[in-house]
């Protein structure tokens, strides 16, 4: 299947912006995605990995049947799973390594890295059945939680779309209380992702790929008001999070617009952030698609794609260099041009770090066989 230049792009800016969001010190956080509208990376991961199920679910369901794209998606789930499983032994132990090396760090919680020395088995068989999800891992708990259902829900999705759309919908409406009846080791109820909550977007990123070739031309029919709509809730989007970050001096502004919105909930997947990143899609798919495709050929894009095409393994990528970039920060002084400057160049360093990382596990294929053979192990 021909890949979408852009959509790798967009999913690596996704995880540079996962990355630098969960540096709690970090400079370039303060530019990212979450700055500028009520959603966040998490939320244009989700939709992109949907849109990419219902791409890759239409291409192989037409070539070789229903059956083999219901064994690959089943397939999918348990790679993601083990994926999740890896990551948490992963970042338990490069946690661990920082403490050693009196790096310390809050990007995750502390107890892991002396769990998985004390009670290893425990560690794992807790993450395994996802009775406990590690910080930064969160997403990829929902993540095999919804690629889990797609051999079921994606072919009720296509055979009548507006029903799975209506059911789905309803889910998310009751989200909180079917989230509460899962066990779960956290403080609160159920996964902080909420699975419920989340599918509404996962599956409109299923529908957007599937029938994508049915719906545009619809849509673009009405393409300037869906602009105009689309451009009017991103601009009420950025409005919002500017009254957030100006604090007292904008306060009369927030309230009047909580008013409007309630509460903004992230971990449920709140209409209005579902609304503004949906609008976003639009923008990103019509109005400005040239644009972005211009972007995924110049040379920062087509790094970022490569970070995109990375997939799992630059997921793990991202979680561990933001545990590294939070352990950096913290050993520069606060305070003056220095404390800028050097976090700056940390930030810089990882995200460059980061494309090398996946480049070369993209480009595995010319330098691994070479490697085999000169070390025999084949």
């Amino acid at each position: 299947m021909r890949r979408i230049v852009a959509l790798d792009m967009l999913r690596g800016y996704a995880l540079v912006c996962i990355m630098l969001d969960h540096m709690p010190i970090g400079l370039l956080r303060n530019i990212t995605l979450t700055n500028f509208t009520v959603f966040d990376a998490a939320e244009l991961f989700v939709l992109l990995s949907g849109f990419l199920v219902g791409m890759v679910w239409v291409k192989v369901e037409a070539r070789q049947g229903r059956r083999v794209a219901q064994l690959r998606f089943l397939r999918r789930a348990a790679q993601v799973w083990l994926a999740l499983i890896a990551g948490a032994v992963l970042l338990a132990l490069f946690s661990a390594l920082l403490f050693r090396l009196h790096m310390n760090h809050t990007a995750v919680w502390f107890q892991y890295a002396r769990w998985i020395f004390e009670h290893p088995i425990g560690y794992v068989a807790t993450v395994a059945l996802m009775w406990m999800q590690p910080n930064l891992l969160d997403v990829l708990a929902l993540y095999v939680l919804l690629i889990a259902t797609v051999p079921v829900t994606v072919p009720f999705l296509l055979r009548m779309p507006w029903i799975a759309l209506a059911v789905s919908a309803a889910i998310w409406w009751f989200a909180d209380p079917l989230n509460a009846l899962i066990p779960n080791q956290r403080p609160g109820p159920g996964l902080l992702f909420n699975p419920f909550g989340w599918q509404l977007l996962f599956f409109a990123g299923v529908a957007m790929g599937a029938f994508r070739d049915r719906i545009m031309p619809v849509l673009r029919r009405h393409g300037r008001l869906l602009t105009a709509v689309s451009t009017g809730i991103l601009l009420f989007s950025l409005a919002i999070v500017l009254s957030w970050k100006f604090g007292p001096a904008t306060k009369g502004l927030s309230v009047f617009l909580s008013q409007i919105t309630g509460g903004i909930d992230k971990w449920s997947l709140d209409f209005v952030r579902l609304i503004a990143i949906l609008a976003a899609s639009w923008l990103v798919a019509v109005p400005l698609a040239r644009p972005f495709a211009w972007m995924a050929g110049t040379k920062p894009g087509e790094a970022l794609a490569d970070i995109g095409r990375g997939g799992l393994f630059s997921f793990i990528i991202c979680v561990l260099l933001s545990i590294w970039g939070d352990a950096l920060d913290m050993t520069v002084p606060q305070g003056g041009a220095v404390w800028f400057w050097m976090r700056l160049a940390i930030d810089l360093w990882l995200i460059v770090t980061f494309w090398a990382i996946a480049a070369l596990w993209m480009r595995r294929d010319r330098w691994l066989p070479p490697l085999r053979a000169r070390l025999r192990l084949d």
